[in-house]
């Protein structure tokens, strides 16, 4: 692999990741740079190929998911992928300083902070503490959709399923992320960046594409 991946497009970058985690759903992962030689390598810098905004969870860890080593993602965890300013920064920092061809955007199967405001829709309840705070930044992209709810207590039967739920912040984040950057969108404009949404199931290990900005070939 080499020392600076930023010289690949978001097409390949975004093929690179796509066959780790084939890889991965198959049980057949590489474990590609991880050993001594790879850390000398990576003492004078870091340059990953990819920017990946994931949950928090604990079942799903980018590098696995991914099958790739040090020095290859820049990842920014944040519990049901929730945006704020510092996360963005965060993104804007892989993107802009480190050069990183791709940003994915990776939500999940299983994801309990689409269920939390999943069940704020429904109920109108709040969350304690601040995981009120990720409830409330979730919550606008589960009613930005044709025929989503619009407020609290609209009801169970109004509302699609967990599937749709996730896959619809996902594509919501993906849009976000790309609406609120423009360092972001500067990049994108230029091909010389793409922003994807992937969607993760949690046993079968694989991931699906549901939204994309910018080129991907």
């Amino acid at each position: 692999m080499n020392t600076d991946d930023t010289t690949l497009s978001p097409a390949q970058a975004w093929a690179r990741l796509r066959a780790g985690n084939a890889r991965f759903a198959a049980d057949a992962m590489e474990h590609p740079s991880r050993g001594a030689a790879r850390r000398a390598e990576l003492a004078g810098g870091q340059h990953p190929f990819a920017v990946v905004l994931g949950c928090s969870d604990s079942r799903v860890p980018a590098e696995l998911v991914f099958d790739q080593g040090l020095g290859d993602l820049f990842v920014v965890r944040t519990a049901g992928h929730v945006l704020d300013p510092a996360v963005i920064g965060s993104v804007e920092y892989g993107v802009a300083v480190l050069g990183a061809p791709l940003v994915v955007v990776l939500g999940h199967e299983g994801c309990g902070a689409v269920r939390a405001a999943t069940d704020a829709l429904v109920s109108g309840a709040s969350a304690p503490g601040f995981v009120g705070e990720v409830v409330d930044r979730l919550v606008p992209s589960l009613v930005t959709e044709p025929g989503s709810p619009v407020a609290a207590g609209a009801g169970a039967g109004e509302l699609p399923g967990q599937e749709e739920l996730r896959r619809r912040h996902v594509r919501a984040t993906v849009r976000r992320l790309h609406g609120r950057s423009a360092l972001v969108a500067a990049e994108v404009a230029e091909g010389r960046c793409a922003v994807v949404g992937a969607d993760y199931a949690l046993t079968e290990g694989t991931t699906v594409l549901v939204e994309s900005v910018g080129a991907l070939g």
